[in-house]
């Protein structure tokens, strides 16, 4: 196996580039190895982890790593399969520096052992953005109408749309081609707004690459069956194969995906209309879940997804086959939560709608939903008028009297028309420096309530990110990085201090995956046979967790985390605590303090659980 990372380096104002070589060792993957480059050049970067195109499942994912314009530091995101493609460019990672003097498409291609090809070539991206099928497809269509016909095998796209250019939380968005043509399969790396950073920084609306070229990849199944049956006493197959059910099919709830899995067991836990169902008793959240999830949004999904086997990889041999799919649409669970039930759409029609217009335009679509269900509640408590917000209607916010099908619709038509206002900075909406400055100057104007709906991780001055949505405190922890699984996110409680510890943990698990390139899914056997691997394949078994810990503590020293700014930050937490006691049952000491002290004083008692779990973060990543 190669012993160093090999990195391609283009100037996107001039086309000029230069490869690099990187030991392994020092650096061992696309996360350590893109926070050197991007701490000491300010570069985007996309890389593949040293086990792309090998024997092991979920081994193909494209790292993105750089500066996050809406979270305001280091953010790593990552897209399923692209890193398969990728690798027959015959390098580790592509990293981008300079900027182009007009949007345009970079285009790289390797045919066997050549040197790479390199152009970077203007566009116009509102033709291309406003032509069906519209945004960051049609952007993706038009790199490979360019030049598709130059790779000898299919070659792949990542592309931005509007999005990228009119807030900071842009996504990319890319998709497997089969004999050159577009695949309905859509992955992403939204989090973090990295399609922003593409666009703003780099001038770049889409990267289009492919090759042939040949390296050595570890393709040897028996020996990786052994130092599985060694481990787990079954072969790579049948140990992913079982690790990956949720996302595959799962006979315990009759459904599969995060989509299906979630909504089956949320129940009282489910969070719907900008999370004012924390407010709810445990009966009327059980009533919703039963009748606008279960009965309906669930069922359709089944029916429509599930039933018919609509299901696909995101393009790499995978048994996980998580890409469920109605036609065009993909059903993953939290874009179609916040931009479901979050924004008070219960009905799949009318969640497709709104999915595939912030898809389009390429948004991440998390945080969007996170803001859209923000105003949305503005809108319904009169916080803000519809002139305002540049829209024609308000919504149906409360279930009493919900139509689930036409009031669905009504709302994501709203959506629809609040992504317009933001894209096209109608009445007073513009969120060109992120959705945390535009709150924080209506707070000023129209009075703190307007703030205080808001859910969202602050960092620095305006770094914000809405959260992972599941209701439990690990998703507003003041970690690093937010918005991803860095964190705990388990339904039981801890004591703060002790979450700040599990965080921790769990930011090293992801962490060793995503610097291997490996999807989360897979993560049951992952996190274990990495080190071995590692060990097996470099005798670097030490060197490879000692470098974890490095790059973890070296990404925490950048921790600039602020103390929650919304109130409904606050009763997130406390109507959790409150639920662990009353519906859950539980009986902790610790937990009767912490709900003393919510009782007494909410915001101090806030401040002291939020100061809590930053010290266990602190005092668990530290690299000596």
């Amino acid at each position: 196996m190669d012993t160093n990372l090999r990195v391609l380096t283009v100037d996107c104002e001039n086309a000029f580039y230069r490869t690099s070589k990187y030991p392994i060792g020092p650096f061992f993957g696309p996360v350590d190895l893109g926070l050197h480059l991007s701490s000491r050049y300010r570069t985007l970067n996309f890389g593949a982890g040293l086990l792309a195109a090998s024997i092991f499942p979920g081994s193909n994912r494209l790292v993105v790593t750089g500066y996050s314009p809406c979270w305001g530091g280091f953010y790593i995101s990552s897209m399923g399969g692209a890193a398969l493609v990728f690798d027959n460019l015959g390098i580790n990672m592509l990293s981008l520096t300079g900027k182009a003097a007009v949007p345009s498409i970079l285009y790289l291609n390797r045919v066997h052992g050549e040197e790479i090809e390199v152009s970077v070539v203007p566009v116009d991206v509102n033709r291309v953005w406003e032509q069906d099928p519209g945004g960051v497809y049609s952007m993706m269509q038009e790199a490979l109408d360019l030049f598709g016909g130059r790779y000898l095998e299919d070659p792949r796209v990542l592309a931005i749309g509007p999005a990228g250019e009119e807030t900071d939380f842009g996504g990319i968005g890319s998709g497997p081609i089969i004999n050159k043509k577009m695949t309905p399969v859509d992955t992403w790396a939204g989090r973090g707004g990295l399609g922003t950073n593409m666009y703003r920084d780099h001038g770049i609306t889409a990267i289009i690459y492919g090759g042939t070229f040949i390296d050595e990849d570890f393709r040897n199944r028996q020996v990786a069956d052994q130092w599985f049956s060694d481990k787990y006493e079954k072969k790579v197959a049948a140990k992913d194969f079982e690790a990956t059910t949720k996302y595959r099919f799962d006979p315990k709830f009759g459904t599969g995906g995060t989509f299906g899995v979630n909504y089956s067991t949320l129940k009282g836990r489910m969070m719907a209309f900008n999370y004012q169902t924390i407010y709810w008793d445990e009966e009327s959240r059980l009533k919703v879940h039963a009748d606008f999830i279960v009965d309906h949004y669930l069922k359709q999904f089944n029916e429509e997804t599930i039933v018919p086997k609509q299901q696909k990889t995101c393009g790499e041999p995978c048994t996980a086959v998580c890409k469920k799919l109605n036609g065009e649409y993909k059903k993953d669970y939290e874009p179609y939560q916040t931009l479901g039930p979050q924004s008070g759409i219960f009905d799949q029609r009318a969640a497709e709608k709104l999915n595939r217009h912030a898809d389009k335009n390429g948004f991440d679509a998390i945080s969007l939903g996170g803001v859209l269900s923000w105003l949305m509640e503005c809108l319904d408590k009169n916080y803000l008028s519809p002139e305002d917000l540049g829209v024609v209607m308000k919504p149906r916010f409360s279930p009493d009297g919900f139509d689930i099908t036409t009031d669905s619709m009504l709302n994501a038509e709203l959506g629809v028309q609040l992504i317009d206002s933001i894209l096209y900075k109608r009445g007073i909406v513009n969120m060109e420096e992120g959705a945390r400055k535009f709150a924080r100057q209506l707070s000023r104007d129209r009075g703190p309530q307007v703030l205080n709906c808001f859910v969202y991780n602050a960092y620095g001055r305006r770094g914000w990110m809405v959260p992972n949505q599941y209701w439990t405190p690990g998703a507003l922890s003041p970690m690093s990085i937010m918005g991803k699984y860095y964190m705990y996110y388990g339904n039981d409680f801890l004591p703060p201090r002790e979450l700040g510890h599990m965080n921790a943990g769990r930011f090293l698990g992801e962490l060793s995956l995503d610097n291997m390139g490996i999807c989360r899914f897979h993560r049951a056997w992952a996190e274990e046979m990495l080190p071995e691997i590692m060990e097996s394949l470099y005798g670097m078994r030490t060197a490879f967790l000692e470098n974890l810990k490095i790059t973890a503590s070296r990404i925490n020293s950048r921790n600039s985390s602020i103390f929650w700014e919304s109130e409904r930050n606050f009763d997130y937490i406390h109507t959790f605590l409150k639920r662990q006691k009353t519906v859950e049952g539980k009986q902790d000491p610790e937990l009767d303090k912490w709900l003393n002290l919510f009782e007494n004083d909410k915001k101090e008692a806030s401040l002291s659980f939020w100061y809590e779990v930053h010290k266990g973060i602190h005092e668990s990543l530290r690299e000596f």
